[in-house]
């Protein structure tokens, strides 16, 4: 009876350890010197083992991290009312951001088209990451229309949730007019943020939010981590 050889011997012990729950999706493997102590080998027969893990879609390397069990991908629907907070919570992981740049400048003529400004009216942009259970999804810039929106940076700054940051500049409740999607690699510094390859497929989102009175609230672009979430459309029925 032919053996085994030792990579797919250990690569077989990890996948059971995954399947049992030992090790959950998100959460980072032991280091190859963990490991090459832990089964008696070298770290060229570890990082084979891995790689095989890969190969089969189990887990993925994060340039400068370490290796992490693959998240299963997490359906995201868009419509009407698309929200993180809620998209994220229904599939039992918990949502959060992190702010990478808020500022105010003015709108270029694009901006200012997109969220019934004139030329040079100041904008308020935030960029930040989408995490869900602490791993990054997506990568986002948000434009607001800074005059209609008083006190809106600083609710930012203190909650993760842009409906709640809405709201608390006085927006009750908003709509998305549109949704446009394609496709785009990451670029260098996306795959940074994101734990990905430059290159990488990532799904782009532009879309826009009115308030109940048909104002534009929010110009949003967005760039999911195509391997980690599935964007759902269904049909709008009315009420």
């Amino acid at each position: 009876m032919t053996r085994s050889p030792v990579w797919s011997t250990i690569a077989t012990t990890l996948e059971a350890e995954i399947a049992r729950g030992h090790y959950r999706a998100g959460d980072k493997l032991p280091t190859e010197a963990e490991l090459s102590s832990r089964f008696g080998v070298n770290r060229h027969t570890v990082r084979r083992a891995l790689a095989d893990l890969a190969e089969r879609g189990l887990v993925h390397a994060r340039r400068g991290s370490g290796v992490f069990v693959r998240m299963a991908p997490m359906d995201y629907p868009l419509g009407e009312r698309v929200r993180f907070h809620q998209n994220v919570r229904a599939t039992g992981r918990l949502p959060d951001k992190r702010i990478l740049r808020l500022e105010t400048r003015p709108a270029d003529t694009t901006e200012a088209q997109a969220l019934a400004l004139a030329p040079g009216d100041p904008v308020l942009v935030h960029e930040g990451l989408s995490l869900a259970g602490g791993t990054p999804v997506a990568h986002f810039i948000s434009l607001f229309p800074q005059s209609r929106l008083p006190g809106l940076a600083e609710a930012l700054r203190e909650t993760a949730s842009v409906t709640e940051a809405l709201r608390r500049a006085g927006v009750a409740d908003y709509t998305r007019v549109f949704t446009r999607l394609t496709a785009e690699p990451a670029s260098a510094t996306q795959a940074l943020h994101l734990n990905l390859r430059e290159g990488a497929p990532l799904l782009r989102s532009v879309g826009l939010n009115l308030d109940p009175e048909g104002q534009p609230v929010e110009q949003g672009h967005t760039w999911f981590a195509g391997d980690r979430v599935a964007l759902t459309v269904s049909p709008e029925h009315d009420a």
